[in-house]
Protein backbone atom coordinates (compact mmCIF):
# COMPACT_ATOMS: atom_id res chain seq x y z
CA UNK A 1 0.00 0.00 0.00
CA UNK A 2 1.39 3.63 -1.39
CA UNK A 3 1.24 6.17 1.08
CA UNK A 4 0.49 10.22 -0.18
CA UNK A 5 2.50 12.39 1.51
CA UNK A 6 0.11 15.86 1.96
CA UNK A 7 2.63 18.47 2.83
CA UNK A 8 2.57 21.36 1.26
CA UNK A 9 5.12 24.58 0.61
CA UNK A 10 6.24 26.10 2.85
CA UNK A 11 5.71 23.48 5.40
CA UNK A 12 8.08 21.29 3.15
CA UNK A 13 10.58 22.72 1.34
CA UNK A 14 12.12 19.91 -0.81
CA UNK A 15 15.70 21.64 -0.88
CA UNK A 16 16.16 21.84 2.94
CA UNK A 17 17.67 18.67 2.63
CA UNK A 18 19.71 19.49 0.23
CA UNK A 19 21.46 22.63 1.63
CA UNK A 20 24.30 20.85 3.04
CA UNK A 21 26.47 18.10 2.08
CA UNK A 22 25.88 16.49 5.24
CA UNK A 23 21.93 15.95 5.00
CA UNK A 24 22.36 15.14 0.86
CA UNK A 25 24.63 12.26 1.84
CA UNK A 26 22.74 10.90 4.84
CA UNK A 27 19.51 10.61 2.57
CA UNK A 28 21.04 9.29 -0.40
CA UNK A 29 19.13 6.22 -1.68
CA UNK A 30 22.09 4.50 -3.28
CA UNK A 31 25.56 4.93 -3.61
CA UNK A 32 28.58 3.33 -5.87
CA UNK A 33 31.50 1.07 -4.03
CA UNK A 34 34.01 -0.75 -5.52
CA UNK A 35 31.77 -3.83 -4.53
CA UNK A 36 29.99 -3.21 -7.52
CA UNK A 37 32.32 -3.30 -10.41
CA UNK A 38 33.25 -6.19 -12.67
CA UNK A 39 35.95 -5.09 -14.91
CA UNK A 40 35.65 -6.79 -18.23
CA UNK A 41 39.63 -7.47 -20.04
CA UNK A 42 40.60 -8.53 -23.56
CA UNK A 43 42.98 -11.01 -23.45
CA UNK A 44 45.41 -11.46 -26.46
CA UNK A 45 47.92 -14.72 -27.73
CA UNK A 46 51.40 -14.11 -27.18
CA UNK A 47 53.79 -12.83 -24.64
CA UNK A 48 54.57 -9.39 -23.10
CA UNK A 49 51.88 -8.00 -25.48
CA UNK A 50 49.98 -4.78 -25.11
CA UNK A 51 47.74 -3.08 -27.84
CA UNK A 52 45.64 -0.15 -27.64
CA UNK A 53 41.91 0.14 -28.61
CA UNK A 54 41.74 2.71 -31.29
CA UNK A 55 37.80 3.08 -30.67
CA UNK A 56 38.22 2.67 -26.97
CA UNK A 57 40.49 5.20 -25.54
CA UNK A 58 42.61 4.03 -22.56
CA UNK A 59 41.81 0.40 -23.11
CA UNK A 60 44.15 -1.71 -24.06
CA UNK A 61 44.25 -5.66 -25.25
CA UNK A 62 46.99 -7.45 -23.20
CA UNK A 63 48.80 -10.49 -23.52
CA UNK A 64 48.44 -13.20 -20.12
CA UNK A 65 51.83 -12.14 -18.82
CA UNK A 66 50.42 -8.24 -18.63
CA UNK A 67 47.08 -9.12 -17.58
CA UNK A 68 47.99 -10.81 -14.39
CA UNK A 69 50.04 -7.69 -13.05
CA UNK A 70 46.65 -6.26 -14.10
CA UNK A 71 44.23 -8.51 -12.23
CA UNK A 72 46.88 -8.27 -9.42
CA UNK A 73 46.27 -4.35 -9.16
CA UNK A 74 42.96 -4.64 -9.48
CA UNK A 75 42.65 -6.98 -6.57
CA UNK A 76 44.75 -4.31 -4.12
CA UNK A 77 41.80 -2.05 -5.39
CA UNK A 78 39.46 -4.44 -4.12
CA UNK A 79 37.64 -5.13 -7.68
CA UNK A 80 35.28 -8.52 -6.62
CA UNK A 81 36.00 -10.19 -10.45
CA UNK A 82 36.95 -9.63 -13.69
CA UNK A 83 35.19 -10.92 -17.35
CA UNK A 84 37.62 -12.09 -19.73
CA UNK A 85 37.16 -11.67 -23.30
CA UNK A 86 39.53 -13.52 -25.91
CA UNK A 87 41.21 -11.80 -29.08
CA UNK A 88 42.54 -14.59 -31.20
CA UNK A 89 44.15 -14.64 -34.62
CA UNK A 90 42.67 -15.42 -37.40
CA UNK A 91 44.80 -18.72 -37.91
CA UNK A 92 42.91 -20.21 -35.14
CA UNK A 93 38.74 -19.45 -36.26
CA UNK A 94 36.84 -21.63 -38.16
CA UNK A 95 33.39 -22.97 -38.99
CA UNK A 96 32.57 -24.83 -36.22
CA UNK A 97 35.01 -22.85 -33.91
CA UNK A 98 37.06 -25.62 -32.50
CA UNK A 99 38.97 -23.11 -30.75
CA UNK A 100 36.31 -22.20 -28.23
CA UNK A 101 36.67 -25.19 -26.19
CA UNK A 102 40.52 -26.08 -26.32
CA UNK A 103 41.54 -26.99 -22.55
CA UNK A 104 44.95 -25.37 -23.96
CA UNK A 105 43.40 -22.47 -25.18
CA UNK A 106 43.88 -19.18 -24.83
CA UNK A 107 40.93 -18.29 -21.99
CA UNK A 108 41.57 -21.69 -20.59
CA UNK A 109 45.24 -20.76 -19.92
CA UNK A 110 44.33 -17.30 -18.60
CA UNK A 111 41.80 -19.00 -16.30
CA UNK A 112 44.60 -21.08 -14.85
CA UNK A 113 46.87 -18.43 -14.16
CA UNK A 114 44.44 -15.94 -12.96
CA UNK A 115 43.44 -18.24 -10.18
CA UNK A 116 46.91 -19.73 -9.39
CA UNK A 117 48.40 -16.22 -8.71
CA UNK A 118 45.10 -13.87 -7.78
CA UNK A 119 43.12 -16.65 -6.36
CA UNK A 120 41.29 -14.06 -4.46
CA UNK A 121 39.87 -12.35 -7.59
CA UNK A 122 36.23 -13.75 -9.20
CA UNK A 123 36.98 -14.97 -12.39
CA UNK A 124 34.21 -14.66 -15.14
CA UNK A 125 34.44 -16.40 -18.71
CA UNK A 126 32.44 -15.21 -21.82
CA UNK A 127 30.76 -18.03 -23.49
CA UNK A 128 30.31 -17.70 -27.11
CA UNK A 129 31.45 -18.79 -30.06
CA UNK A 130 32.21 -15.41 -31.98
CA UNK A 131 35.63 -14.76 -31.08
CA UNK A 132 36.21 -18.03 -32.48
CA UNK A 133 34.44 -18.31 -35.67
CA UNK A 134 35.63 -16.93 -39.70
CA UNK A 135 31.79 -15.04 -39.92
CA UNK A 136 32.18 -13.23 -36.69
CA UNK A 137 28.33 -15.05 -35.66
CA UNK A 138 27.97 -16.15 -32.17
CA UNK A 139 26.77 -20.29 -33.44
CA UNK A 140 27.15 -22.17 -36.47
CA UNK A 141 25.30 -21.22 -39.10
CA UNK A 142 23.62 -23.23 -42.09
CA UNK A 143 23.87 -22.56 -45.85
CA UNK A 144 21.72 -19.20 -45.39
CA UNK A 145 23.83 -17.97 -42.31
CA UNK A 146 21.12 -19.04 -39.73
CA UNK A 147 22.76 -19.68 -36.47
CA UNK A 148 21.43 -23.28 -35.70
CA UNK A 149 20.39 -23.45 -32.20
CA UNK A 150 20.90 -27.04 -30.88
CA UNK A 151 24.11 -27.26 -32.66
CA UNK A 152 25.55 -24.25 -31.21
CA UNK A 153 24.13 -24.68 -28.03
CA UNK A 154 26.71 -28.50 -27.76
CA UNK A 155 29.91 -26.59 -28.36
CA UNK A 156 28.78 -23.75 -25.70
CA UNK A 157 28.06 -26.74 -23.12
CA UNK A 158 31.68 -28.05 -24.00
CA UNK A 159 33.53 -24.51 -24.10
CA UNK A 160 31.48 -23.71 -20.72
CA UNK A 161 32.66 -27.19 -19.36
CA UNK A 162 36.30 -26.66 -20.73
CA UNK A 163 36.30 -22.71 -18.98
CA UNK A 164 35.09 -24.33 -15.38
CA UNK A 165 37.80 -27.17 -15.95
CA UNK A 166 40.21 -24.62 -15.86
CA UNK A 167 38.69 -22.78 -12.85
CA UNK A 168 36.82 -20.37 -13.84
CA UNK A 169 34.03 -18.79 -10.89
CA UNK A 170 31.58 -17.70 -13.43
CA UNK A 171 30.82 -19.04 -16.78
CA UNK A 172 28.56 -16.15 -18.62
CA UNK A 173 26.71 -17.60 -22.03
CA UNK A 174 26.22 -14.23 -23.97
CA UNK A 175 25.01 -16.44 -27.00
CA UNK A 176 21.25 -15.98 -26.71
CA UNK A 177 20.37 -19.67 -28.23
CA UNK A 178 17.25 -20.69 -26.70
CA UNK A 179 17.68 -23.56 -24.05
CA UNK A 180 21.31 -23.41 -23.74
CA UNK A 181 21.12 -22.18 -20.01
CA UNK A 182 19.53 -25.43 -18.66
CA UNK A 183 21.81 -27.40 -21.49
CA UNK A 184 24.86 -26.22 -19.64
CA UNK A 185 23.95 -25.88 -16.03
CA UNK A 186 22.96 -29.88 -16.11
CA UNK A 187 26.20 -30.14 -17.83
CA UNK A 188 28.06 -28.80 -14.73
CA UNK A 189 25.93 -30.83 -12.33
CA UNK A 190 27.00 -33.55 -14.13
CA UNK A 191 30.67 -33.09 -14.19
CA UNK A 192 30.95 -32.11 -11.00
CA UNK A 193 30.79 -28.32 -10.99
CA UNK A 194 28.54 -27.69 -8.77
CA UNK A 195 29.82 -24.62 -7.50
CA UNK A 196 30.25 -22.95 -11.05
CA UNK A 197 27.80 -19.89 -11.11
CA UNK A 198 26.23 -18.91 -14.23
CA UNK A 199 25.43 -15.08 -14.95
CA UNK A 200 23.14 -15.58 -18.03
CA UNK A 201 23.05 -12.75 -20.61
CA UNK A 202 19.30 -12.83 -20.64
CA UNK A 203 18.61 -8.90 -22.15
CA UNK A 204 21.00 -9.40 -25.04
CA UNK A 205 19.77 -6.75 -26.95
CA UNK A 206 21.16 -6.38 -31.28
CA UNK A 207 22.47 -2.97 -30.61
CA UNK A 208 24.74 -0.78 -32.27
CA UNK A 209 26.15 0.11 -29.37
CA UNK A 210 28.26 -2.65 -29.51
CA UNK A 211 30.54 -1.49 -32.50
CA UNK A 212 33.98 -1.09 -30.51
CA UNK A 213 33.58 -4.14 -28.64
CA UNK A 214 33.75 -6.22 -31.84
CA UNK A 215 36.77 -3.87 -32.98
CA UNK A 216 38.73 -5.57 -29.66
CA UNK A 217 38.13 -9.18 -30.10
CA UNK A 218 38.16 -8.88 -33.82
CA UNK A 219 34.91 -10.18 -34.93
CA UNK A 220 33.70 -7.31 -36.44
CA UNK A 221 36.21 -7.86 -40.00
CA UNK A 222 34.44 -11.94 -39.85
CA UNK A 223 30.80 -10.24 -39.36
CA UNK A 224 31.54 -8.13 -42.47
CA UNK A 225 28.56 -6.05 -41.86
CA UNK A 226 25.90 -8.84 -40.79
CA UNK A 227 23.82 -8.18 -37.83
CA UNK A 228 22.68 -10.77 -35.26
CA UNK A 229 18.68 -9.88 -34.90
CA UNK A 230 17.62 -13.43 -35.34
CA UNK A 231 18.92 -14.31 -32.06
CA UNK A 232 19.76 -11.12 -29.95
CA UNK A 233 16.61 -8.80 -28.89
CA UNK A 234 14.65 -6.21 -30.51
CA UNK A 235 15.26 -3.13 -28.44
CA UNK A 236 11.60 -2.48 -29.38
CA UNK A 237 10.35 -5.35 -26.71
CA UNK A 238 11.10 -4.98 -22.88
CA UNK A 239 8.30 -7.95 -21.70
CA UNK A 240 10.11 -10.23 -24.21
CA UNK A 241 13.12 -9.57 -21.99
CA UNK A 242 11.26 -10.51 -19.02
CA UNK A 243 10.24 -14.15 -20.48
CA UNK A 244 13.81 -14.62 -21.13
CA UNK A 245 14.98 -13.77 -17.94
CA UNK A 246 12.43 -16.39 -15.98
CA UNK A 247 13.20 -18.89 -18.45
CA UNK A 248 16.96 -18.51 -17.34
CA UNK A 249 16.52 -18.61 -14.13
CA UNK A 250 14.04 -21.19 -14.23
CA UNK A 251 16.70 -23.13 -15.87
CA UNK A 252 19.64 -22.83 -13.42
CA UNK A 253 21.15 -19.35 -14.37
CA UNK A 254 22.25 -17.56 -10.45
CA UNK A 255 22.52 -14.26 -12.38
CA UNK A 256 21.22 -12.30 -15.01
CA UNK A 257 22.80 -9.89 -17.50
CA UNK A 258 20.86 -6.80 -19.40
CA UNK A 259 23.19 -5.16 -22.32
CA UNK A 260 23.44 -2.54 -23.53
CA UNK A 261 23.19 -0.74 -20.44
CA UNK A 262 22.02 2.61 -19.94
CA UNK A 263 19.75 2.93 -23.34
CA UNK A 264 17.76 -0.25 -20.95
CA UNK A 265 18.20 1.15 -17.60
CA UNK A 266 13.91 0.18 -18.10
CA UNK A 267 14.62 -3.23 -18.69
CA UNK A 268 17.18 -3.76 -15.65
CA UNK A 269 14.43 -1.70 -13.76
CA UNK A 270 11.38 -4.56 -14.87
CA UNK A 271 13.91 -7.23 -14.00
CA UNK A 272 15.15 -6.10 -10.51
CA UNK A 273 11.10 -5.02 -9.79
CA UNK A 274 8.95 -7.96 -11.31
CA UNK A 275 11.57 -10.82 -10.90
CA UNK A 276 13.77 -9.93 -7.78
CA UNK A 277 16.68 -11.85 -8.81
CA UNK A 278 20.74 -10.90 -9.01
CA UNK A 279 20.58 -8.27 -11.92
CA UNK A 280 23.77 -7.25 -13.84
CA UNK A 281 24.36 -4.58 -15.99
CA UNK A 282 26.65 -4.20 -19.06
CA UNK A 283 28.27 -0.54 -19.97
CA UNK A 284 29.07 -1.74 -23.14
CA UNK A 285 31.71 -0.46 -25.59
CA UNK A 286 29.64 1.79 -27.17
CA UNK A 287 28.32 3.67 -24.74
CA UNK A 288 32.56 3.71 -22.55
CA UNK A 289 33.98 5.13 -25.98
CA UNK A 290 30.86 8.10 -26.48
CA UNK A 291 31.54 9.24 -22.94
CA UNK A 292 35.04 9.13 -23.57
CA UNK A 293 34.85 11.17 -26.71
CA UNK A 294 32.87 14.22 -24.82
CA UNK A 295 35.42 13.49 -21.82
CA UNK A 296 38.51 13.80 -24.40
CA UNK A 297 36.76 17.09 -25.99
CA UNK A 298 36.74 18.80 -22.82
CA UNK A 299 32.92 18.89 -23.44
CA UNK A 300 31.84 16.58 -20.20
CA UNK A 301 33.69 16.15 -16.59
CA UNK A 302 35.51 12.74 -16.51
CA UNK A 303 34.92 11.65 -12.67
CA UNK A 304 31.95 13.26 -12.17
CA UNK A 305 30.39 12.19 -15.58
CA UNK A 306 31.16 8.40 -15.10
CA UNK A 307 30.32 8.55 -11.82
CA UNK A 308 26.84 9.50 -12.22
CA UNK A 309 26.70 7.23 -14.86
CA UNK A 310 27.19 4.45 -12.75
CA UNK A 311 24.60 6.16 -10.33
CA UNK A 312 22.06 5.49 -13.02
CA UNK A 313 22.62 1.95 -12.27
CA UNK A 314 22.39 1.59 -9.44
CA UNK A 315 19.52 3.26 -8.98
CA UNK A 316 17.52 1.84 -11.73
CA UNK A 317 17.90 -1.96 -9.65
CA UNK A 318 21.48 -3.39 -10.99
CA UNK A 319 23.30 -5.54 -8.38
CA UNK A 320 26.90 -4.83 -10.26
CA UNK A 321 28.07 -3.22 -13.22
CA UNK A 322 30.30 -4.64 -15.99
CA UNK A 323 31.94 -0.98 -16.98
CA UNK A 324 35.51 -0.18 -18.96
CA UNK A 325 35.62 2.77 -16.34
CA UNK A 326 35.62 0.38 -13.21
CA UNK A 327 39.52 0.55 -12.84
CA UNK A 328 39.36 4.07 -12.90
CA UNK A 329 36.35 3.93 -10.40
CA UNK A 330 37.79 1.88 -8.15
CA UNK A 331 41.30 4.63 -7.96
CA UNK A 332 38.99 7.41 -7.34
CA UNK A 333 37.13 5.39 -4.42
CA UNK A 334 39.81 4.65 -3.12
CA UNK A 335 41.55 8.23 -2.97
CA UNK A 336 38.21 9.14 -1.95
CA UNK A 337 38.61 6.53 1.06
CA UNK A 338 42.38 7.91 1.58
CA UNK A 339 41.30 11.57 2.31
CA UNK A 340 38.67 10.67 4.47
CA UNK A 341 41.59 8.57 6.73
CA UNK A 342 43.92 12.18 6.62
CA UNK A 343 41.48 14.31 7.02
CA UNK A 344 40.16 11.59 10.64
CA UNK A 345 43.36 11.49 11.50
CA UNK A 346 44.54 15.10 11.15
CA UNK A 347 41.28 16.35 13.25
CA UNK A 348 42.09 13.64 15.85
CA UNK A 349 46.09 14.70 16.22
CA UNK A 350 44.56 18.55 16.49
CA UNK A 351 42.54 17.22 19.58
Amino acid sequence: MSVSIQGAFPARRMRRMRKHDFSRRLMAENQISVNDLIYPMFVLMGKNRRETVESMPGIERLSIDLMLQEAEYLAKLGVPAIALFPVVSQDFKSVCAGEAYNPEGLVQRAVRLLKEHVPEMGVITDVALDPFTIHGQDGIIDEDGYVINDVTTEILIKQALSHAEAGADVVAPSDMMDGRIGAIREALEEAGFIHTQIMAYSAKYASNYYGPFRDAVGSSGNLKGGDKKTYQMDPANSDEALHEVAMDINEGADMVMVKPGMPYLDVVRRVKTELKVPTFAYQVSGEYAMHMAAIQNGWLKERETVLESLMCFKRAGADGILTYFAKSVAEWLAEEAAARQADAASTSGEQ
